[in-house]
């Protein structure tokens, strides 16, 4: 995720990032822009067509793909900001789950509890990268990796050694059933956040959906040219490429925020967010 001061104004504007859409979009923009002078020099210089203006028509369509292009991002962000709400909650549970085990626990298990808190952050963060965790866990005594290896879905294996271990220390009697039940609500958060997050990383935005805004936008700047010949001639060019700059940079945001896991500009921090839960959890567990 990209570090910004918000009320910084003119060196924003004049910044371009390498997730910036203009970058993205500007081979499509001269595509755009070589369509727009071919159109106007066939119909205005070659055929000597007189046109009359037709904005209208791309006024009342404007309206509308406007209205689809805001509800758009407005699910795209929603999506974005559950995802941060959650791992926030992640941050949360993981500093309970270490306070009470500091507190409640026989010392000898401290570290084995502090390395499984860990390895479920850092496998929850690369699960839902598509990623293999393996070689970023953390082995401590009593902790296998190797038995790892088969394991499909490591978040659920961390959270499943993390409740044995708490369920072999009660019926040990090390802790109290009041004890147990307390901690149950760690250990249960762990499985909950991890589900919410493969729903949002496994439902995209319905596929008819997001593609009937993109065929909107490809035949309304398609069409622009038609509309504007007689009034711009060939200012029509330039001024359909800061159009099309405009709509498609709305859909291409959304598409990336949509999807807040993975590595882009835009995607939430969660290097930097698993980082902060070691620290956390490091300094809860120091003797």
């Amino acid at each position: 995720m990209v570090q910004y001061n918000t009320k910084e104004w003119f060196g924003l504007i004049f910044r371009f990032h390498k997730s910036d859409t203009f970058r993205i979009l500007l081979p499509a923009m001269i595509y755009l822009g070589v369509y727009g002078v071919a159109v106007t020099f066939f119909l205005l210089d070659f055929l000597k067509f007189e046109f009359h203006s037709t904005t209208v028509l791309h006024s009342l369509l404007g309206f509308v793909i406007s209205l689809l292009l805001v509800f758009r991002t407005n699910t795209a962000y929603e999506r974005w900001w559950e995802a941060r709400k959650l791992w926030g909650s992640l941050v949360n549970n993981a500093r309970n789950l270490a306070i009470k085990a500091k507190s409640m626990f026989p010392e000898c298990e401290h570290e084995y509890f502090k390395t499984l808190i860990l390895n479920f952050t850092v496998s929850l963060k690369h699960h839902l990268r598509d990623q293999n965790a393996l070689s970023a866990l953390h082995a401590c005594n009593g902790f296998d990796m190797n038995t790892l290896i088969f394991k499909n879905h490591l978040p659920n294996e961390m959270a499943r050694l993390l409740f044995t271990k708490t369920n072999e220390l009660y019926q040990n009697q090390h802790i109290s059933g009041e004890q147990f039940i307390i901690v149950n609500n760690e250990l249960r958060a762990f499985t909950d956040i991890t589900g919410a997050c493969e729903r949002i990383k496994n439902t995209p935005i319905p596929y008819s959906y997001s593609l009937f805004i993109k065929k909107f936008i490809f035949v309304y700047t398609l069409t622009i040219p038609f509309g504007l010949l007689a009034d711009f001639g060939y200012w029509v060019a330039p001024i359909n490429m800061f159009i099309f700059y405009v709509l498609t940079s709305l859909e291409v945001i959304a598409e990336e925020i949509e999807e807040p896991f993975g590595e882009d500009s835009n995607d939430l921090p969660t290097d930097q967010i698993t980082l902060n839960i070691e620290k956390s959890v490091n300094e809860i567990f120091e003797k």
